[in-house]
């Protein structure tokens, strides 16, 4: 008998919402019942939609504290309660350590750490005096877990991310859950930028050693997962999504001379 997972009932945010991973992020819960609210800065350019039903948005500065807790305000007095939040916000431009300056380096770990830090103490506030538990989702990466050239500062924030999810689990149990979804390399409407045109695509899931890139669905999957009860005893968790990681490199250079 298929294990099916079924949120229906339950109230999830997930932050940056609106398109690619947290678009995936969105589809996936309301394809498991839930209610969605998402938030950004902008709306997206169409409706998140899934199996007949359309995420919420609500704009939102993720930086403004006071505006992240009048929006977790606003979503316990529309819905009465919130089950999941899924700090999915964040990402980073390409840029080298030596360029740009201090100031935008920090603006990164601003948005990827102290954003989802902001986040969570907020709905924290709301889920620690409901009835039943709560559960927050962390979206880190890889670049967390290894060097990231290029996007150092991205990577050292999600590595914060990871240690902090730890922490917050800890102090928060047993009324809320925290765990946090180690994607890979993932597919989306921006990739071309990143892994240039179909070829480049593919050439890049070959390294992969499931054989591709993920897809949106399937970081959603893992968060829907975390948020259900079939993970009531997982706290404090790091779940890589990641195809099998990364093919070590001196496989390559040791073989390359036969």
């Amino acid at each position: 008998m298929a294990a099916v997972i079924d949120l229906t009932g339950r109230v999830t945010v997930v932050t940056g919402g609106t398109r690619g991973v947290g678009a995936g992020i969105a589809r996936a819960f309301l394809e498991a019942g839930a209610d969605v609210v998402t938030c950004a800065r902008r709306p997206p350019e169409a409706p998140v939609e899934a199996a007949g039903r359309t995420a919420r948005f609500l704009p939102v500065e993720l930086r403004d504290t006071d505006a992240v807790g009048a929006f977790f305000a606003r979503v316990r007095d529309e819905y009465g309660r919130l089950d999941t939040l899924v700090n999915n916000a964040g990402g980073t431009p390409f840029r080298l350590l030596g360029e740009g300056g201090s100031v935008r380096h920090a603006r990164v770990v601003e948005l990827n750490l102290l954003v989802p830090l902001t986040a969570s103490l907020a709905a924290y506030e709301v889920m620690r005096v409901q009835q039943g538990a709560g559960s927050i989702v962390m979206v880190g990466s890889v670049s967390g877990t290894r060097p990231s050239p290029g996007t150092a500062a991205y990577g050292a924030a999600k590595a914060g991310l990871d240690s902090l999810a730890r922490s917050m689990a800890v102090e928060w149990a047993p009324r809320v859950r925290v765990n946090t979804v180690v994607p890979g390399m993932v597919r989306t409407e921006l990739s071309h930028l990143h892994y240039g045109d179909e070829d480049g695509i593919a050439a890049v899931g070959r390294t992969v050693p499931l054989g591709r890139l993920a897809a949106p669905a399937d970081i959603g999957d893992a968060c829907v997962f975390l948020a259900s009860d079939r993970a009531a005893y997982i706290s404090g968790a790091s779940l890589h999504v990641h195809g099998g990681g990364e093919r070590p490199a001196f496989l390559d250079a040791a073989n390359a001379g036969n």
